[in-house]
């Protein structure tokens, strides 16, 4: 059985099939490697295909570069994993995040073309934009061991952590210190109402002066 939920005004469009095999995940995703859409996620026999549209695509920019700038402020090191495939047969569970990065363990990561999650760390940072969908993605990301999730709900940013296997909702990163809900809430509404460039300027100045007042 498939659910399809469309948003019109966000052109966006999500399909959720039942009782997938992994067989089926699998071959879905071959012929759809190297390319940017559809996104999947597969949670014990539900297959979650998502084409993203342009404003989910706009907040995940907006946020991806404030990890990018408030990381490069603060000195450390990180890489960008984009919508990596992550996937374990034996937990019947895979995921691809809008944004996906390693803050930590960088140098186990960095040269590598394919992810292992049996041998390779767990990324640190999982931004997820969310619009309406029956499948709730943070038990996956908790078994993965994803540190930390920023879900974009509607007009705000809550962050998860996880905490003994469960996320709880926390006030401020814990990946990345002295970043808050409220900065990322406040700066991702600002995005709206300015160009890209301008945008980006604005906000590189606003870390500078929160990382020299530290």
């Amino acid at each position: 059985m498939a659910t399809t939920l469309t948003r019109p005004d966000v052109v966006e469009r999500r399909i959720v099939l039942r009782q997938v095999s992994w067989a089926t995940y699998e071959a879905l995703l071959a012929d759809h490697v190297d390319r940017r859409v559809p996104h999947f996620t597969f949670d014990q026999g539900d297959l979650e295909i998502v084409s993203p549209s342009m404003k989910h695509e706009g907040s995940n920019w907006a946020l991806a570069r404030i990890v990018e700038v408030y990381a490069e402020a603060a000195g450390t090191d990180f890489l960008n994993a984009g919508s990596t495939t992550f996937k374990r047969e034996d937990w019947g569970r895979g995921f691809e995040a809008d944004s996906t990065f390693y803050i930590h363990n960088t140098e186990r990561m960095h040269g590598k073309t394919e992810v292992d999650p049996i041998v390779d760390p767990p990324p640190n940072l999982v931004i997820e934009i969310v619009t309406s969908s029956p499948l709730n993605k943070l038990p996956t990301y908790a078994q993965f061991g994803v540190a930390e999730v920023w879900r974009c709900e509607g007009t705000g940013v809550v962050i998860y952590n996880l905490v003994d296997g469960r996320y709880v909702e926390s006030a401020e990163s814990l990946v990345l210190p002295g970043l808050s809900a409220a900065d990322l809430s406040r700066w991702l509404e600002e995005n709206k109402t300015l160009s890209q460039t301008a945008w980006l300027q604005a906000l590189r100045q606003r870390v500078r002066e929160r990382k020299g007042g530290d």
